[in-house]
């Protein structure tokens, strides 16, 4: 049932052979974190081999326990917020000892490294954008040397200054895949919770005389353990 729910927002991501990085923008008003659970379960179902090594700044252990305790496959919970007082050097030297290990292991595995989010990695950093950057592009090396995948939830609304902006600018220009959650464009509504964009960098639409890279739009519903996705004017 979750994959058949899941359809449309896996058809518009698609499927990449080599690592790829993806970026998870949100707002105050509609909230991103399912789609980052999403790809948790994408990374971790009882089958795979595959290894995630998530990076927490957003919730405790205890919060992200409940989604993983029923995963058996690896991963390696980082504890962003106590990450803080050695700063984000030291914080990437624990990821890259963690992706060494795991590449090193026997047998064909995913690598994937995921943040949860982006914007309070700002504190880690004393409100240094400059830093955040450079410690997102260094695990975008992890990427070119491992074939690491890098998914990242990022505040898009938060960033409205203009020494903020370089910051979600660059991110976006470094992805392969941009989802972003907002709310409706005609407000609230009982039954859908928010709409869905997903620009896929890898999947392009040919015009004749050049060629774009394919948009898809649609709505969604978060539940209790899944979350509905579906196109405007097909739920009843």
């Amino acid at each position: 049932m979750e994959t058949a729910r899941a359809n449309l927002l896996e058809e518009a991501v698609g499927v990449s052979k080599g690592g790829r990085v993806v970026v998870v923008e949100d707002c105050v008003e509609t909230s991103g974190a399912f789609v980052l659970h999403h790809y948790l379960k994408r990374s971790l179902h009882p089958d795979s081999s595959d290894v995630v090594v998530f990076i927490a700044f957003a919730h405790p252990f205890s919060h992200y326990e409940r989604i993983l305790r029923k995963m058996v496959s690896s991963r390696l919970v980082i504890n962003g917020r106590e990450a803080r007082e050695d700063g984000l050097l030291a914080l990437y030297g624990e990821i890259e000892k963690a992706v060494e290990i795991y590449s090193s292991l026997e047998g064909s595995r995913t690598i994937t490294i995921m943040i949860d989010d982006v914007s309070l990695m700002e504190v880690a950093a004393n409100g240094s954008s400059n830093h955040v950057l450079d410690f997102l592009h260094y695990c975008y090396t992890l990427r070119a040397k491992y074939g690491c995948s890098f998914v990242t939830l990022n505040h898009e609304d938060i960033y409205s200054s203009a020494n903020m902006l370089p910051l979600i600018l660059q991110s976006e220009y470094l992805a392969d895949v941009i989802i972003k959650a907002e709310p409706l464009a005609t407000g609230l509504a009982s039954d859908v919770h928010g709409q869905l964009t997903v620009l896929n960098k890898e999947s392009v639409c040919d015009l004749g005389g050049g060629s774009i890279s394919k948009v898809r739009n649609f709505h969604f519903r978060v539940k209790e353990s899944y979350v509905d996705y579906f196109y405007p004017g097909t739920q009843t």
